[in-house]
């Protein structure tokens, strides 16, 4: 086979790697589980080539991802569940349905209208959904919840804000930043006392409100966390090596370094920074 510019030849090259005695060992032994992690890593790396803005990896990336969806179309194609072909139908259909400002006879609307529209219709499709599921036959016993469509899958960051700004939508959210800024410090005390009391469940759940706080407090100053935290992480990684390089340059290593040491060399690359921006 070709390299090609047509979706049905990328198709064409799954279904040949998914063949019996002809195709791939590695990706014959594949399944929805298996591959699922690869999935994730490839929407990380699409977000890491657009954080860099570096085009040639972007574009090889979302071809990566776009593979993840194939693969999980052919797999369910096998189980006779769906094909690629439906895959493109359900979101096309969706697209063309959440957009009647677009698509349909509804016309210059403002933005917050256009979010409403979009939030009321995927309500309508969530409940078609739960009664497609009702007709097959599957167990739904738990009422009907405003957070049901946020996937628990999802990074904890970035579920985080969608179960806040799901909240938010029917007032159940904090109105001034710094009402959130106290709840941060109210979370911290408490930490500060399981840490006293040395329990470590407790320790680890105080842990996560304290940071479920502070994605909220992200979200009112209009910071995207897991951007913010990502942006820390680089910087972490640059004033760290600074740290390794200059010890290096004086003939030691980091393990002989004090902690003071090492301080230092970090307020250094902080002052540095700071002098360059």
């Amino acid at each position: 086979m070709k390299p090609s510019t047509d979706i049905a030849d990328l198709l064409a090259v799954m279904a040949a790697l998914r063949t019996p005695h002809t195709g791939c060992p590695w990706d014959l032994q594949q399944d929805f589980d298996s591959i699922l992690r690869y999935t994730l890593e490839e929407a990380y790396e699409v977000a890491d080539a657009i954080a860099r803005k570096d085009m040639v990896d972007l574009k090889d990336e979302l071809g990566d991802l776009l593979l993840q969806v194939v693969f999980h179309a052919r797999l369910a194609q096998e189980q006779g569940a769906f094909e690629f072909g439906d895959v493109v139908k359900a979101i096309t259909t969706k697209m063309i349905r959440r957009h009647p400002h677009v698509f349909g006879d509804v016309k210059d609307l403002p933005v917050e209208r256009v979010n409403q529209i979009w939030d009321e219709i995927k309500r309508q499709e969530k409940a078609e959904r739960r009664a497609a599921r009702q007709a097959l036959g599957f167990k739904d016993e738990s009422a009907p919840s405003l957070l049901d469509d946020v996937p628990s899958s999802l990074p904890a960051l970035t579920r985080a804000v969608k179960l806040q700004q799901k909240a938010s939508s029917v007032g159940f959210d904090w109105n001034d930043a710094r009402l959130v800024l106290a709840k941060i410090r109210e979370e911290a005390d408490e930490l500060e006392r399981a840490l006293d009391q040395g329990h470590k469940p407790e320790i680890a759940e105080e842990t996560g409100d304290l940071l479920f706080a502070m994605v909220n407090l992200a979200r009112h100053v209009g910071a995207d966390p897991e951007s913010a935290l990502r942006s820390t992480n680089d910087k972490f990684t640059r004033r760290f090596a600074y740290i390794e390089q200059a010890l290096h340059a004086s003939g030691r290593q980091m393990q002989n370094a004090t902690l003071s040491e090492m301080d230092a060399l970090w307020t250094e690359a902080k002052r540095q920074e700071k002098t360059q921006s």
